[in-house]
């Protein structure tokens, strides 16, 4: 579709840090409020403060749900599709995470190209050639949407850039044909959203005063786990499934 944007960003980042927590409606909104106090606002961003958007993600899986039982590299690196509101292009995405590195790249390409990532063959003259190529290959294909409302505030510390997030309204959908539907789907964590804190290395002095304010503690939250938590997936999910 001529006039999307052309976006093709490849990113690494040594030490880079995510922390997440899964904290209360009420106590989320008292965040925010201090976030646009102390934060500048997201340059993506939309409404009256200028740091909101709607997302919906697209999450790949292989039959076996290696990626969701962390088997070998499946561990390490997820694939998904990224839309923000109604927009008519869309993001391919690949994240890589270790201990010491988090490498990403991030491709723009129309909203109808997504059909184009159900044909068995790659185009190598496509743009999103690398993501087609490397599901292909990985086995992966489309499982889960899962969509939510964000408020995004940024920031920098001595180490590198920071960035708070506030995610609501979660809502999950099995959607393996590789379409969207944004806002619609099986409500998740009802009167709970997800904090989360991204900086290089070392927390900055902002973030820990965030925690110890709000009295807050980190977990293990994965919105792509609570979206097939809440679906009829448990078999497959079990440590002994077959990965055939």
């Amino acid at each position: 579709m001529a006039g999307h944007p052309v976006f093709d960003r490849r990113e690494t980042r040594s030490f880079a840090r995510e922390i997440k927590f899964l904290i209360t409606a009420e106590m989320g909104l008292q965040i925010q409020e201090w976030a646009r106090s102390n934060l500048e606002r997201d340059p993506s961003g939309v409404g009256e403060c200028g740091d909101q958007y709607a997302t919906t993600s697209l999450y790949y899986e292989t039959p076996g749900f290696d990626v969701f039982h962390q088997k070998e590299s499946y561990g390490r690196a997820k694939y998904r599709i990224r839309r923000y509101g109604l927009d008519n292009y869309i993001f391919l995405e690949r994240k890589f995470r270790t201990d010491r590195l988090l490498a990403k790249r991030r491709t723009s390409v129309p909203l109808e190209g997504l059909q184009r990532l159900g044909e068995l063959q790659a185009d190598p003259t496509w743009e999103g050639y690398w993501f087609h190529r490397r599901i292909l290959t990985r086995g992966l294909k489309p499982l889960v949407q899962v969509s939510y409302d964000r408020t995004a505030r940024c920031g920098s510390a001595p180490t590198g850039p920071i960035r708070l997030t506030i995610d609501t309204n979660l809502r999950v959908l099995p959607l393996p044909d590789r379409a969207f539907l944004p806002g619609l789907g099986l409500p998740l964590i009802e009167s709970q959203c997800i904090l989360e804190l991204k900086y290089v290395q070392d927390i900055p002095a902002i973030f820990k005063m965030v925690v110890e304010r709000y009295a807050i503690s980190p977990g293990r939250v994965s919105k792509y786990r609570l979206g097939l938590g809440a679906l009829d997936y448990s078999p497959s999910l079990r440590p002994d499934a077959s990965h055939a």
